[in-house]
Parts: structure tokens; C-alpha cells; sequence
């Protein structure tokens, strides 16, 4: 499937590989995307189950729900990640969760790129943004990293920032909190809530720019 066929790839930004089981979300009610379950498909014995459900993880989440919409399982590996070909948007998309530390993301999408010949301008990532108010999208077609390790690290390894994106806001801790601790925490009740229906937009947002482009996208869902 060389020469560029596929558009685009998606990539879930994040720390580890996090399975979610939305049928037990549809039927236990929100609060089921964070309780701890066993992993399932691949385990690489990274030590980042705890981080399964944290606010780094918005990325894996969304991709995550878009393979559960599509009833297409993640399960192939290759490329340091899980992924598969998903139809969506009125094409094929190959979806993709590294399995590398977050940091080191840009390994994985560089792989993918190169192997299927896909230009960065179509590598949608989306990843968390604690600069945004939680359950805020903000869709860019290009930008620095942000503070961002995960996208600074993609960008090394594309060679450009020029690749779209769709932010989740998580919020920030308050003034003269950890940052680190906050990142790696996870969300109180009530943002579980707006972060749930954050990543349905967050997929509404994917198939627009993929549909429409980014100007459209942007002006749709960045509030």
C-alpha cells in the first residue's frame, strides 16, 4: 500500500498504549473510561498503566472511541505502535497509537510516514493541550510544539511543524501547582464528563478537516 494512497494518518500523542472498552462505557455511564482494566492486544511491559486514564491521554482516547465507531480493532503492530485502516471521512485512514514513551512519538510517526510515502500535511495528530479550557478543541494546520515533548519531538523527526493537529483542552493546574503532577493526574468527575463529549467532537473535528480542510475545521469547532 506504498505511494501516498492513505489519507491521512491519524496519531494518538501519548505515553502508552491504553485500551478502553467503550461497551462497558455505553453501559456503566461515564465514569467507566476511567475505571482500571486489564490491557488487552499488546502489552510491552512499559510501566505506564497508571498513567491509562490521565489527562496526557486525551489523544488515545479519541482514537480509541473513532476505532470503537468504526468497529475496527487497533491490532496490528508495526511502526512502534498499534494501528489499522480505517474507513472514515469518505476514505481510508490509518490510525495509529505509538508505543514508544510520549518524548519519543516522532520515532513511530516518522516510520509510518516513510513506509506509506504520506506528506506531513496530512498526518493529523491529536494530542492534550493544557493551555486550553477543558473539553475546548483548537484545530491548527501547523504551529510549534507548544511545550508540548510529544509534538516537539514529531516535529524533529518530520523535519517540519507544518502537519495538522486537534488540541483537547485539559485546563492547568492552579497557580503554583505541578505541572507534571497535574498532566499525569486524572480528571475530576465533572470534567470526565466534558472531556467525554470533547473526544466525539474532537472525531467530528478529524472528519471535517479531512472533508474540508483546516479553515473549515478551524472555524467550526475552534470556540
Amino acid at each position: 500500500m506504498q505511494g501516498g494512497k492513505l489519507f491521512p494518518a491519524f496519531v494518538g500523542v501519548l505515553p502508552f498504549f491504553a485500551p478502553v472498552s467503550w461497551d462497558d462505557l455505553r453501559k456503566e455511564g461515564c465514569y467507566a473510561l476511567w475505571r482500571e482494566a486489564p490491557r488487552r492486544g499488546v502489552d510491552r511491559g512499559d510501566p505506564g498503566q497508571k498513567y491509562a486514564h490521565t489527562r496526557h491521554n486525551m489523544g488515545f482516547l479519541t482514537v480509541d472511541l473513532l476505532a470503537e465507531q468504526q468497529r475496527v480493532k487497533l491490532n496490528r503492530i508495526k511502526f512502534q505502535s498499534v494501528y489499522n485502516l480505517i474507513p472514515f471521512a469518505g476514505t481510508r485512514c490509518l490510525v495509529m497509537k505509538p508505543q514508544t514513551y510520549m518524548n519519543l512519538s516522532g520515532e513511530a510517526v516518522r516510520a509510518v510516514a516513510q513506509f506509506y510515502r504520506i506528506e506531513p500535511a496530512r498526518i493529523l495528530v491529536i494530542y492534550d493541550d493544557v493551555s486550553l479550557p477543558v473539553g475546548k478543541l483548537r484545530v491548527r494546520p501547523t504551529g510549534s510544539a507548544g511545550g508540548h515533548n510529544g509534538i516537539k519531538n514529531i516535529i524533529a523527526h518530520l523535519g517540519t511543524q507544518d502537519f495538522p493537529r486537534i488540541k483537547i483542552g485539559t485546563g492547568a493546574p492552579e497557580p503554583g501547582g505541578d505541572m507534571v503532577d497535574w498532566v499525569i493526574g486524572e480528571p475530576s468527575m465533572a470534567d470526565r464528563k466534558i472531556l467525554l463529549d470533547a473526544f466525539g467532537r474532537a472525531i467530528d473535528a478529524a472528519e471535517c478537516v479531512i472533508r474540508h480542510g483546516c479553515q473549515r475545521a478551524m472555524n467550526d469547532y475552534n470556540g
